[in-house]
């Protein structure tokens, strides 16, 4: 079969409109209307038509082809937020199609825009128990936005459509679309037509004069405000409002995890993460503050700890595009339902407020705390042991908090978004609602794709590492310069720590025989390198940063540390531990 050259191509697609071709080919070109350039995928029987037509179209559209479903979700994830477009993610059917439920749950909770594509088999077979095949529309319902199965190729262009208008609007999230191999074989008329809105479903509120004018009252006589910014701040492009908002409020500012690198981290009314392994400032003053304007997040119980002493002295104000988000997990006085962005326009244009120096002096009292009880035990150790947090100190001072930080689950990500100095937006991906482990290796590759200039870190434990290892063949097949950092304590570092303070030290099933990490990753083909002493760590981690293609650096940290401060299980906010 001959592939079509570029130009022929190119001609095509100047065309939404084309007689009698297949399934397959109105796929693909349908994705080319929306602007795909990048995806996903792994092949099998019943997406192959559509994997042929792709053939054509090798210069259009980019395929990277993943080692495991689940990686090929997580990089889609990861090209999603970095280059703000829809990802894109193709499987087979049965074990391919359930395979990617972990990677639409992860990308449903944390409101990352996909369509995915998963084959299935012939229409006249469905419910015969057929060979692979699986109702992932059932399966998938719970955990995405919309599905929808195709059984007939005239429906491919519309619904293909709607599938993009779905997953990027409002509140984004993950959409599944599940074709039978027949529509993909049989042919229709092709005409395709963007979506721009669907009967009853309204993704952007119209901004409430009302509710505007409420809370700029409050903000405007608060003594003590403090702001949480959220995921919706990077989802809504709202970065240089929040800024804004804050230099002409003067309001301090602390992050989410999800939405860290929303606002810089050295800007002088930055005070820190929020949440169980966030800064002592912000989680302290969240219950001293008597304003508190909650932008773009949901009150995860991560942050809030126990809901009955959540800041029960403030005013709340919560800025949300999604209305069911409102009072769900925290009563609010001033609910607005906006996109962030339209919200901080308009609230640019009624807000002032003066330098408060009490309330300031009082999150660098707390810090101070923290640096002498915490920080500077762990980000600048002086034990036999290196420790994970000097690790990530060192990595943030050499790449001047400027690399995209991709990681997994566990004592590593906690202690990476309170280490890494984030400068500049979407330069953190993480699973933040479903905590997944191994997200952090095939995120990096969505990462390098969405940003082929960018320096992109994975941040692994040996734990995580190793579920997703299989990866490492897709970063050096088409040649990515990921880097990526495996901190190696032998345990199951999180849980562990979990263990040794809440289960009496009994450590049950958390520690780790691991194999030698580097000989796997130069099997790969990948250079790799193993330090265990502090004297060598800060050459070890330039050298990984000079290498210009793919590099591996596995750290031996100290066995049995924990991440501190810590807000135990069912606690309140303000009852941090910080030892």
């Amino acid at each position: 079969m001959e592939t079509a050259t570029k130009t022929e191509n190119i001609e095509r697609m100047k065309y939404t409109t084309e007689k009698n071709i297949s399934g397959a080919e109105i796929m693909v070109r349908s994705l080319i209307q929306e602007g795909v350039d990048n995806m996903f995928g792994y092949i099998g029987g019943a997406i192959m038509p559509v994997y042929d037509a792709l053939y054509d179209y090798q210069d259009e559209l980019k395929h990277f082809m993943s080692r495991h479903e689940q990686g090929a979700m997580h990089s889609a994830q990861a090209y999603a937020r970095i280059s703000k477009k829809v990802g894109v993610c193709f499987t087979t059917s049965g074990p391919g199609a359930t395979n990617v439920i972990t990677g639409l749950a992860d990308a449903y909770l944390d409101s990352t825009p996909l369509v995915v594509i998963t084959g299935q088999v012939g229409s006249g077979l469905l419910g015969t128990d057929a060979f692979q095949e699986t109702n992932i529309v059932g399966v998938s319902m719970p955990v995405t936005k919309w599905n929808y199965q195709i059984t007939r190729a005239d429906e491919i262009a519309e619904i293909m459509a709607k599938a993009f208008y779905i997953a990027r609007s409002g509140r984004p999230g993950p959409v599944l679309i599940d074709i039978t191999k027949n529509a993909q074989i049989l042919k229709a008329d092709y005409h395709y037509k963007k979506c721009e809105g669907i009967r009853s479903y309204q993704p952007m509120p119209k901004l409430n004069k009302t509710e505007i004018e409420a809370a700029a009252a409050l903000i405007n006589s608060a003594k003590k405000p403090l702001l949480l910014a959220g995921q919706g701040i990077l989802l809504s492009g709202a970065e240089d409002e929040l800024l804004e908002f804050v230099e002409k409020t003067q309001v301090p500012v602390a992050c989410t995890l999800l939405g860290l690198s929303a606002f810089p981290t050295n800007h002088p009314l930055y005070v820190g993460m929020l949440g169980m392994h966030g800064n002592y400032a912000p989680n302290m003053n969240t219950n001293e503050c008597d304003v508190l304007i909650a932008v773009g997040m949901r009150f995860d119980d991560r942050v809030t700890g126990d809901t009955s002493k959540y800041a029960r002295q403030a005013k709340i104000i919560h800025i949300d595009i999604d209305r069911s988000e409102h009072n769900k997990n925290i009563v609010v006085d001033v609910p607005v339902l906006a996109d962030a962005k339209d919200a901080l326009k308009a609230l640019n244009k009624v807000v002032s407020g003066e330098y408060r120096t009490a309330w300031m002096k009082s999150f660098k009292d707390y810090y101070q705390i923290e640096f002498d009880k915490v920080i500077k035990k762990q980000a600048y150790a002086k034990s036999d042991q290196i420790n994970m947090a000097e690790v990530i100190r060192i990595l943030s001072e050499q790449t001047k908090g400027e690399a995209v930080l991709c990681t997994d689950v566990g004592q590593h990500q906690m202690t990476s978004a309170r280490y890494y100095g984030f400068k500049r937006p979407n330069t953190q991906i993480t699973s933040g609602g479903l905590g997944t482990m191994g997200f952090g290796l095939p995120a990096a590759i969505g990462a390098q794709v969405g940003d082929r200039n960018a320096t992109v870190v994975s941040v692994s434990g040996d734990g995580g590492f190793q579920m997703t290892l299989q990866e490492l063949a897709v970063i050096k097949q088409y040649h990515l310069p990921v880097k990526a950092i495996l901190l190696n304590n032998s345990f199951l570092g999180m849980v562990r720590q979990w263990q040794d303070l809440f289960f009496d030290q009994r450590f049950s099933n958390t520690q780790l025989e691991n194999p030698d990490f580097v000989k796997i990753v130069e099997g790969y083909g990948i250079q790799a390198k193993r330090v265990s002493s502090r004297d060598d760590l800060e050459t070890a981690i330039q050298e990984m940063l000079d290498s210009p293609e793919a590099y591996f650096l596995e750290v031996v940290v100290e066995t049995e540390s924990n991440v501190l401060p810590m807000i135990a299980p069912g606690a309140a906010v303000s009852d941090m531990r910080l030892e």
